[in-house]
This record gives structure tokens, C-alpha cells and sequence, in this order.
């Protein structure tokens, strides 16, 4: 058998060789282009790529600062909250391992072991959203397993001690503590301290440009919190440090920058004083209530200041909220239902409603009366119980003839001008705000043949600090109204008439302002003329105390000194002729001022307080207020009949008379009455500080 020897043959064409050569060679060309292109041409991009894939820049949360009062007392503070929280990449290898950490730690809290699933349309919120342990676990796992992600937040410190032991267990489950506000006085002060919430997408940009964080730090919605935010939040420090793919922090790269704690903020408030003026407000209006069998009277204001310095001691607006169910997360039901009543609990009425003055307005009408020559002091002027008087609204207008009543059924008779402003007549005002030259439409002169007119009203009125923002820091303030001719015309299409001035003169018709615009009215009398800035800040502070902001009364001037009234030519045209401003101003003599203050004792002595201050112990001068309105719940009520409008009730006071320290003013909604419902709440107010004032006097003997 013969055998033939195995020869070997290449079956692959040489063209087959050289295209596969062809394609390698192309292929390494390629990874060469494209490795010349990564390393030299975009080599910079991708280097600044990678250095920020491997630095991460983190926030460091400032302290923020603490408001007191004036006596040191804590209005709002930091506290501690403990937060459950866990780190993926800790957690054990096993899954039944960590089945078991899960179940055993939902024993503690309340957050179920599996609850909804994490989607686009339901996102993981830390602390908001509603999802169980294990899928807040799996978010961990997914998007930072190396960061903290919180389970459950703000649980009581008792069971946090116990998770605290437990955590040595429970691999990847910790104690995070973190600060949140707390305020003490709760709804005693929450209109003035307000509170914290979330940045909102609105304003993330802004304040993530300054290094806060959206989901961790807050920021003021209300009151000092919102007005002093950026005082009061510090500025966040930064940490730049390098991690791994995992996003495990391995260095610090550069040092650290530490956060700088927000500065402290004392108020002139006395919060002694806040609880009893509030105290006071609530038994009033409760004890009216009852007796009236209804709920009649819904809210009310009480304020307090040194009319020397402006210093706010007291300001209670009802009804309010208690800001401490809005300091760790803002209840969507909660501020619901705060936004729902008509009452408006969420503002500060002592700032920010707009009111009817009535009768407490007349120190306007008087001021500018005396100071015009409108009147003299002692010039007798007849008050019957109505008057007749022309309504024009030009000066061609022959009018039609329209009643003008006093609050008293048989009128006053006689008076003069104290006469006039302690018994506070309308009919006397009526007069001195638009004269009586047409009375009964007969063209016979009467009385007071030229009143003051409705321009020489307005500029009386602001310099008394009617009409503007008088600066408080308060986010709520209101400007009110002091209404002209050119105002009505621009808001309600119409011209002005006489019978607008006569209802201005008294603090009716378009006139609105804030309770403490009308305080501040009182308080320019009770300091000779000057008009104080209010302020509810004593003083700044930085977190080791020291101050850096002293308190400093501020003038912001004084009418008997200053010329801030505006002097018009042919003032009194009746009508909608608007008087031209002359370009020049003048001031008020001082004798007028100290007229007034004769007056508004004599309200105390001899006129409408005169029952509700009897026997009270301290010179005390004041005014008193009813101020009819219609507004929309009025309205919805059917209580607005022509010529038997509801009305609010005012009062202010302040004492001692000759060196006044105290200025309140108390308001009720629907109260009726001045002297008899905001009259007590006054007095009362007005004895709680000089009670206070006598116990910080005491020396007590070791």
C-alpha cells in the first residue's frame, strides 16, 4: 500500500490578506485620530471633564441667628432634629441581611418596609414624599450611594437614642442631627417673627448662586424671618473634596471654607407685655361675644409704643397662627386652611389692613383746622344734631342739598374746639373740614364759612404720617389711603364732591389706614410733633453677642420744625377743581400741637373715656373712634343698610400726659362702639405696662 505524502496548500487569495490588512490598518488609524483628538486637540475639555467628574463642591450649612426680645426672652431659636438616614454603599452584601436592618428599623418608625413605588411622576422628596424603606434604600443605591439619604425625619429624641444603639447593628443606618427653628412663643409673636419654609423654584437660582442648598436650607416666608433673611441666614461655607467613581469622598483638596453664622436680632418688643395686651384683646372680645350671644366681634389689634423713641413694645394682631407647625415642614392642609378664612390670620392687621379710621382720623381735621385758621380755640361754633349742606361736585354746581348727622341723637349745642374734639362731634368736623358757607342750600354764610378743604386735609393727614410706608420692618406693611380729586377720578371715574370732604373730614369714606398709622397719628401729638420711625429692632447682634447695629431713634421730622406741609393756592374750591400746589411748605405752630393735646386729655377727662379711664390713676389723654364700613362680608351679611352700617371700634391713649412713654391703640373688627369695646382693652394695656414697669423697678434683697 502506498502512501502519499500530506502536502500543505493556502486556501485564503492573497486580496482576501490585504483587504483584512487594509481594515486594520484603517481601524488603528481611527484609535489613532481619535486618541490624538481626546489627548491633544480636545485635550484641555476633556481634562476639565474629568477633574469635575472627580471634585464635588459641598455646601456647609451656616447657623442661623437667633431673635429675642428686649429683655433677652427667645422668640425663635435652633434646635436639634433627628433624621434616620442611610448610606447604600454601607449596607451589607447579603439582601437578607438587609431585608432584616429594614424590618427591624421600621419598628421605630413610621415609615413602612415598602410603600410606592419612586417614579418621575412621584419623586423621592426627602422628608415630604410618601415611600417606604425599601425604595427610598433602592434611590440610595441608584443615584448616591455613598451620601446620606434620609428615611425618616424628625423623630423624638427618645426613640433616636434608641436607633442610635441599634445603628451598631444595622450596617448603613445612622443618626443624622441637623437644626431646625423652633419658637418659643408660638402664636404670641408669629405675626412679628413670621417663619420659614422652602426656596422655592422662583428664587432657586438666586439663592443657589449664594450657596444654599434647595432641599436643605430655608428661608423666611413672613415677618422678621422674610424682612431680616439675609441678616439672619449667614453665608454657607464649602468644602471642595475628591471622589471616587462611586462618589466616595477620598481628600479635601483645597481647605475648607467655614459657613459664617447669621447675626442675632433683639427687638423692642416686651414679651410680657405681648402676652398680657393679648390676654386682654381675647377676654374682651370673648366677653362681648357672649354677651352679644354671637360670634360678632372677629378680630382685633392692640399695639404699643414709646412715642419718644418708636420703639414697638407690643403688637398683637388676632386672629394669627402658630408658627411652630410651619418650622419643619409648611402642612399643605394647615396653610390651607389659614388662607381660607376670611379673617386672614396669615397678615398683620396692626400693619398691613387697611381700615376706616372714623373718628380717630379728626386729629388730622383738627390739626390742620387750627394751624389754617379754619377756627380758633375758643371761636363757639353750634352743633345740632344734623346738618343740612350742599353736595357739589363744581364750583357752578348749585348741589343738592344732603343731611349730614352726629353719633349723639340730640346733638351737642354750643362748643368749642376742646368742646368739639372731646366729645368728638361730627357736625362740629363737618364744618371744619368743608365749612358750611351754603347751609340748607340758602347761600347765607354760616359759622365756619371756610372749612379746610380736602387738599390742606390730605397734607395734614400725611404729615401725620397717613398715606405712605412709615419704614417699619415688617413685610406686611400697608400704605392706606388719604383719597383727593385726582385719586377719585383715577379710581372710581368720578369727581370729587363737598360731601367727600364732610365724610373725610370724620374719617369716613375713602379714607383707609393701618393701626399703626393711626397710632403714629397720636404719637406725632404726644412727642410735641415729632414723628419717630417704629421699629421693632433694639439691636443687632453677631453670634458671639456683640452688637453691631445699636438702636437708634429716628426722626423722620418734626412738624413743628420741618416744612412738610404743602401750602395750595385757592384751597377750599368746591368740587372736583383741584387747588394747585404753590411750590412752597410750611410747618404747624406749636401752640396748635399743644391744643390738640389739651383735647385729646379732655377726651379723658370730660369727654367719651371719660367712664372707661374714672379713677385709672395716671394722666392719660386720648381719642376714640367708630368707624362705619361696608365690606365685602358686611355685605354678604346684608349688614350694610344706608344709615345703619356696622361699624369697628378704635381707641388710642397714651400716658403719662405730660411725658409720655406709652402710646397704644386697640382695634375690633365689628366691635362697634369705640369707648366701650376698645376703650377697656386701652386701659388695661396702659396699667399692664406701668405694672411691669413698677416690678422691674424692684430691688430685691439676697
Amino acid at each position: 500500500m502506498s502512501h502519499t505524502p500530506l502536502s500543505s496548500h493556502n486556501k485564503i487569495s492573497n486580496n482576501r490578506i490585504v483587504s483584512f490588512a487594509v481594515v486594520i490598518t484603517i481601524v488603528f488609524l481611527i484609535f489613532i485620530f481619535r486618541l490624538f483628538s481626546y489627548q491633544i486637540i480636545s485635550g484641555d475639555t476633556y481634562v476639565a471633564l474629568a477633574v469635575e467628574n472627580r471634585l464635588r463642591e459641598i455646601s456647609l450649612a451656616p447657623t442661623r441667628g437667633v431673635i429675642f426680645d428686649r429683655n433677652g426672652i427667645v422668640l425663635a431659636r435652633n434646635v436639634a432634629s433627628y433624621n434616620v438616614v442611610v448610606t447604600a454603599a454601607k449596607l451589607p452584601d447579603d439582601q437578607g441581611a438587609i431585608q432584616n436592618i429594614i424590618r427591624s428599623l421600621a419598628e421605630y418608625i413610621d415609615v413602612p418596609v415598602s410603600r410606592g413605588e419612586i417614579t418621575p411622576e412621584n419623586p423621592f422628596v426627602p422628608c415630604v414624599s410618601d415611600h417606604g424603606i425599601s425604595q427610598i434604600i433602592e434611590y440610595g443605591e441608584q443615584s448616591a450611594p455613598y451620601q446620606d439619604v434620609k428615611i425618616a425625619c424628625n423623630i423624638d429624641q427618645i426613640k433616636a437614642q434608641i436607633i442610635q444603639e441599634k445603628t451598631m447593628d444595622w450596617p448603613g443606618i445612622s443618626l443624622e442631627i441637623e437644626t431646625v427653628r423652633d419658637y418659643p412663643t408660638g402664636s404670641l409673636t408669629a405675626s412679628i417673627i413670621g417663619f420659614l419654609g422652602p426656596i422655592s423654584s422662583l428664587e432657586q437660582e438666586y439663592y443657589t448662586d449664594r450657596g444654599f442648598v434647595t432641599f436643605r436650607d430655608k428661608i423666611g416666608y413672613a415677618g422678621l424671618e422674610r424682612f431680616y433673611q439675609s441678616i439672619l441666614s449667614g453665608k454657607p461655607g464649602k468644602r471642595v473634596v475628591e471622589v471616587d467613581v462611586g462618589g466616595q469622598i477620598i481628600r479635601d483638596v483645597v481647605p475648607v471654607i467655614s459657613p459664617i453664622s447669621g447675626q442675632n436680632i433683639y427687638t423692642t418688643l416686651d414679651t410680657r407685655l405681648q402676652q398680657a395686651a393679648e390676654s386682654i384683646l381675647l377676654a374682651e372680645i370673648g366677653g362681648w361675644n357672649a354677651y352679644l350671644g354671637e360670634l360678632r366681634i372677629t378680630s382685633g389689634v392692640v399695639i404699643a409704643i414709646n412715642p419718644q423713641t418708636g420703639e414697638i413694645l407690643a403688637m398683637v394682631s388676632y386672629p394669627t397662627y402658630e408658627n411652630n407647625r410651619m418650622a419643619r415642614v409648611i402642612p399643605a392642609y394647615y396653610y390651607e386652611q389659614l388662607n381660607a378664612d376670611v379673617r386672614n390670620p396669615l397678615l398683620n392687621q396692626a400693619v398691613g389692613a387697611e381700615l376706616p379710621a372714623g373718628s380717630v382720623f379728626k386729629l388730622s381735621t383738627a390739626l390742620g383746622a387750627l394751624n389754617e385758621g379754619v377756627v380758633t380755640p375758643d371761636q363757639i361754633i353750634t352743633t345740632p344734631p344734623e346738618i343740612q349742606l350742599a353736595n357739589k361736585y363744581t364750583p357752578n354746581d348749585p348741589g343738592k342739598s344732603k343731611t349730614y348727622v352726629d353719633w349723639k341723637d340730640e346733638g351737642f349745642g354750643e362748643l368749642d374746639f376742646i368742646g368739639g374734639f372731646s366729645n368728638s362731634s361730627n357736625v362740629y368736623f363737618y364744618q371744619l373740614g368743608g365749612g358750611d358757607a351754603d347751609e340748607l342750600g340758602t347761600g347765607i354764610p354760616g359759622e365756619v364759612p371756610e372749612g379746610l378743604g380736602i387738599c390742606r386735609l390730605g397734607t395734614y393727614a400725611r404729615a401725620l404720617g397717613y398715606g405712605d410706608y412709615l419704614g417699619i420692618e415688617l413685610p406686611d406693611e400697608a400704605d392706606g389711603i388719604v383719597p383727593d380729586p385726582k385719586w377719585k377720578r383715577i379710581a372710581h371715574g368720578e369727581n370729587w364732591s363737598t360731601g367727600d370732604t364732610y365724610i373725610t373730614s370724620v374719617g369716613q369714606g375713602f379714607v383707609t389706614a393701618t393701626p399703626l398709622q393711626i397710632l403714629m397719628s397720636a404719637a406725632v401729638i404726644a412727642n410735641d410733633g415729632m414723628l419717630m420711625r417704629p421699629t421693632v429692632i433694639n439691636q443687632i447682634a453677631n453670634a458671639e453677642g456683640e452688637t453691631i447695629l445699636p438702636f437708634e431713634p429716628e426722626m423722620l421730622w418734626d412738624i413743628t420744625v420741618d416744612p412738610v406741609i404743602e401750602v395750595y393756592s385757592d384751597p377750599t374750591s368746591a368740587g372736583g377743581c383741584e387747588a394747585k400746589l404753590t411750590g412752597e411748605k410750611t410747618t404747624v405752630a406749636p401752640w396748635v400741637v399743644e391744643k390738640i393735646q389739651e383735647g385729646m386729655r379732655a377726651v379723658v377727662t370730660e369727654g367719651t373715656l371719660e367712664d372707661t379711664f374714672a379713677n385709672i390713676g395716671i394722666a392719660v389723654a386720648g381719642k376714640t373712634g367708630t368707624a362705619e364700613y361696608c365690606d365685602t362680608f358686611a355685605n354678604e351679611k346684608g349688614l350694610c343698610i344706608p344709615g345703619s352700617w356696622p361699624s369697628h371700634a378704635w381707641t388710642l391713649a397714651y400716658a403719662p400726659y405730660d411725658n409720655p412713654e406709652i402710646a397704644v391703640i386697640a382695634f375690633a373688627y365689628n366691635g362697634g362702639e369705640g369707648a366701650s369695646v376698645a376703650g377697656p382693652i386701652v386701659r388695661r394695656t396702659i396699667e399692664a405696662y406701668f405694672e411691669l414697669k413698677t416690678i422691674d423697678s424692684r430691688v430685691y434683697l439676697p
